[in-house]
């Protein structure tokens, strides 16, 4: 693929130029070049890691000092390096392929130029050319069977650039100069001129000949283009080509079937336009096919039917199964996975091969991903320079490579077995309910202290430097660019292509609240209980004490005027919590609330959370999730309304990022409470429902694989932790989120007691979350409770009652903060202000205690403001 010319920008200003390309139309060329310096490696870095897959980048680091720099941006995606002579040889030493580089020329002269370049074999760049005439001859001396030459120039115009372009080499053109409207720019520099300056055409009537391609590389169709036609494409954005009996062709203005311009580029000899376009409606051929060459093969047509299917499947169809049922696809891949492993001639390797490209394929779909994308991620692997040992991870090695493995490393035969229906039964002898789920148990007199206190730790987070690191940055980007970093990181985090803005504002379109009656009258039973019980907090009146004659003091509360609440979405919808947070909002007479939850692939919000923000008078919801949308709430950006106070759980993330913003004072915000996993601890002694405590346990095992469930047996017998123990194997085993549960359990814990009173002492040191207390008089135990987010008492309360209806609020200090937390409430949404007012006879009063501790204090500004008012010294 030939590159007819590189557009130069600035780092700092590409997506946003005072003039000249925009990023948009810089994609149209896809060849792009910039200068650094030792103060600009680090913008480059993060461009890279912006822009995979949109550009080819060209780099000028001939100024930078540091070799491991330049090998990390060819490694991060650099498409070459030009480089000083000094650079080079640094670089030829370490290995690096001279494909990848370029020699920057000293100067210009006939005679710099021919010593700079005897005797190597890489491409050149003659920089800031003002002798035109003089390239010129030593271009026509060098030949065309050579490596390729970049020119920029010290006075950039379009006759020269077009001399040189002839010549074949590759001008180098700083993109404010560009234009892709030259009747309405007339005094900037042409790009289709440029792009076509090299073309030739060997048809009477000159029109270039074009293959229109996908952005896969699939060739849709041949047409022809003229320089209008090329003009025409830059300039909408759109396919449009030259027709030979009509003029110019919008391709798919009368069908609909219109193609977005993804980039345009040339053959090697110049003689060939190659188009590629994002096809839209039907497909390109006007036989309605995706190509003029028939319909799509292989994974192109397994991508177009799976996108159908995701949007508009068949009753029965098993592909739409796969994409309501993430689980079972997700054991699949597993399966097959494994399965390929264990393929041994050509047509079994094929087979297998085909089946897990299907259900990988299936994942990226549902995932808002493309084969385009994979392939681009493929690409750029392939331009790394630092390779890896590549062994497999030890998870994968030590066991039989008939095995099954999960994503995160483990075994895990079981995942796949607890939620595929369509099993090859031959390949799985190990059966799933050989594999018990089982807590660790210990008897606290057996044991010492410290290591039941051990038992008892919570699930190793990441540390706080790790999370710290990677938060940072995305608080700051969202600080800095606002409104495209919120689009790009949830991009990037959650797959969401489609939107066009973070926020969607009230009053919500009904068309995103398609509910079923039965969710519709759940969601208003819930909201109800929750606003009674909220509403029970108000303070009925001010508090007001005389504290001595004539001295009256006085609290009275005030809503905080803007909340954001968020909402997480990772692997579970939750208009539950979008009602845990946003009903006591509602009820404490906050003026603006904001929701930010994480979208939909398609960029949607579940239309439970969007008739929960309705019900609640919510401002918008905010399209975002993670670290990302805290700094959103916490700032504010063009679209996102800045906030007082941010709530709500989420994962490590949004706990560092929600500690974070809550830190810096610029923000000028505060938090609800830190956060961790979800977590429950059952105290149960022999009268409880072993079925109960198993259905209790797993319903918090269920939240994630960092999870962590505890159950305190009082006095119980072996039969029965037994009876518990085979109630929780075979209730998880039939459990969707199985795998996420045997997650959990691996470090959740049974702890025998003796007594009751060990028991809570243990529960205490805990602080748990939920606390389920399934004992004899359990009402009576209540009083004992020093440290728990939220208690449930007795057998007939199950934790899920606090989650969703009873009235309770469900958004509770997690990882041990129930020592210093409390959940949710009325009064985390309002603010407390005092007042005073004293009479003359007050002031008498109270005024020497005051005077003397100014004086103390050595405050004299202090003590005279009430000496002047009571006329003493």
């Amino acid at each position: 693929m030939h590159c007819p010319f590189l557009a130069s920008i600035d780092l700092a200003s590409y997506t946003n130029p005072t003039q000249g390309l925009d990023s948009k139309a810089l994609s149209f060329i896809g060849n792009v070049f910039a200068k650094l310096d030792q103060t600009s490696t680090d913008d480059a870095f993060l461009y890279l890691q912006q822009t995979v897959g949109l550009f080819t980048t060209y780099f000028d680091v001939s100024s930078l000092s540091s070799t491991d720099d330049i090998i990390s941006l060819l490694d991060s995606g650099a498409a070459k390096v030009f480089v000083n002579r000094q650079q080079l040889d640094q670089l030829v030493s370490n290995k690096i392929d001279q494909d990848r580089m370029v020699l920057v020329l000293p100067g210009n002269t006939k005679q710099e130029i021919i010593d700079a370049i005897s005797g190597t074999s890489v491409d050149v760049y003659s920089h800031q050319v003002r002798d035109i005439e003089l390239v010129e001859a030593w271009l026509k001396e060098y030949g065309t069977d050579r490596p390729e030459v970049f020119v920029s120039f010290a006075s950039p115009d379009i006759e020269n650039v077009l001399k040189l372009s002839k010549l074949s080499a590759i001008p180098i053109i700083p993109a404010e100069l560009l234009t892709v409207d030259p009747k309405v720019n007339p005094e900037s520099i042409s790009v289709s001129a440029v792009l076509l300056s090299n073309v030739t055409s060997d048809r009477p009537d000159g029109l270039f000949t074009t293959l229109v391609t996908d952005e896969r590389g699939i060739a849709l169709g041949l047409v022809y283009s003229s320089e209008e036609s090329v003009a025409e494409s830059l300039r909408t954005g759109r396919g449009v080509y030259q027709s030979r009996k009509r003029g110019l062709w919008y391709k798919g203005e009368s069908s609909g079937d219109i193609q977005e311009l993804v980039g345009i580029t040339l053959d090697c000899d110049h003689d060939c336009l190659r188009y590629i376009v994002k096809q839209k409606g039907r497909g390109f051929c006007h036989l309605a096919t995706a190509t003029c060459f028939g319909p799509y093969r292989g994974l192109s047509r397994l991508q177009q039917t799976l996108r159908r299917r995701m949007s508009s499947a068949p009753e029965g169809s098993y592909t739409a199964r796969l994409f309501s049922d993430p689980l079972l696809l997700n054991a699949k891949i597993v399966e097959e996975a494994n399965e390929l492993c264990q393929a041994n001639t050509k047509s079994e390797v094929a087979f297998e091969a085909a089946d897990l490209f299907y259900f990988a394929l299936t994942k990226c779909i549902a995932s808002g991903l493309t084969l385009e994308e994979v392939e681009q991620n493929l690409d750029a692997k392939s331009s790394k320079v630092k390779r890896r040992k590549g062994d497999a991870k030890v998870a994968y090695t030590t066991k039989p490579a008939t095995q099954d493995c999960n994503l995160n490393g483990r075994m895990s035969n079981e995942a796949v077995k607890g939620n595929s229906s369509s099993l090859k039964a031959n390949n799985n002898p190990v059966k799933l309910q050989e594999e018990r789920i089982q807590m660790r148990r210990y008897v606290t007199a057996e044991e010492p202290p410290e290591k039941i206190q051990e038992a008892l730790r919570r699930p190793s987070q990441r540390s706080s430097e790790q999370i710290m690191g990677i938060v940072h940055p995305i608080i700051e980007a969202i600080k800095t660019r606002g409104d495209a970093a919120l689009l790009e990181y949830t991009h990037k985090f959650d797959k969401a292509i489609t939107l066009t803005s973070p926020v969607l504002h009230a009053p919500f379109p009904h068309s995103l609240m398609q509910l079923s009656p039965e969710t519709i009258q759940a969601i208003d039973t819930s909201f109800e209980n929750i606003r009674r019980f909220h509403a029970a907090q108000k303070e009925e009146k001010p508090l007001v004490v005389e504290t001595m004659p004539g001295v009256v003091c006085s609290r009275f509360s005030r809503p905080i005027e803007r909340v954001g609440l968020y909402v997480p979405g990772g692997t579970a919808i939750l208009p539950s919590t979008a009602l845990m947070l946003g009903v006591p909002a509602m009820v404490a007479g906050c003026k603006k609330i904001v929701i930010a939850s994480p979208p939909r692939s398609d960029g949607s919000i579940t239309p439970e959370i969007v008739y929960v923000a309705q019900k609640i008078g919510a401002e918008s919801i905010v399209l975002a999730g993670g670290a990302q949308a805290v700094a959103a709430l916490a700032y504010g950006t063009e679209s996102v309304s800045k906030v007082d106070k941010i709530l709500g759980p989420g994962n490590q993330f949004v706990t560092a990022a929600k500690m974070i913003v809550s830190n810096d004072t610029s923000a000028g915000v505060s938090i609800d409470m830190p956060a961790g996993p979800s977590e429950v601890l059952v105290v149960a002694d022999e009268s409880a429902n072993p079925a109960f405590v198993a259905s209790d346990l797993l319903s918090q095992a269920e939240h994630g694989v960092d999870s962590q469930v505890v159950l305190i047996a009082v006095g119980l017998t072996e039969p029965q932790l037994a009876a518990i123990d085979d109630e929780l194997h075979t209730q998880a085993i039939v459990l969707p989120r199985v795998d996420i549960i045997r997650g959990a359990i691996e470090h959740s814990v049974t702890l025998v007691v003796k007594d009751i009173a060990e028991a809570m002492m243990l529960s205490n040191l805990y602080a748990p979350e939920h606390l389920i207390l399934q004992v004899q008089d359990a009402e009576s135990v209540v009083a004992l409770v020093e440290n728990a987010g939220s208690v449930f008492v007795g057998q007939w309360t199950p934790e899920s009652v606090g989650d969703y209806s009873a009235g309770v609020n469900h958004s509770l200090p997690t990882y041990g903060y129930a020592k210093q937390y409390s959940g949710v409430n009325l009064g985390s949404y309002i603010k407390h202000i005092t007042s005073s007012q004293l009479t003359k006879e007050g002031l008498r009063n109270v005024g020497g205690a005051v005077m003397q501790l100014a004086k103390v204090e050595e405050l004299e500004a202090h003590r005279r403001a009430v000496s002047l008012r009571l006329g003493v010294n």
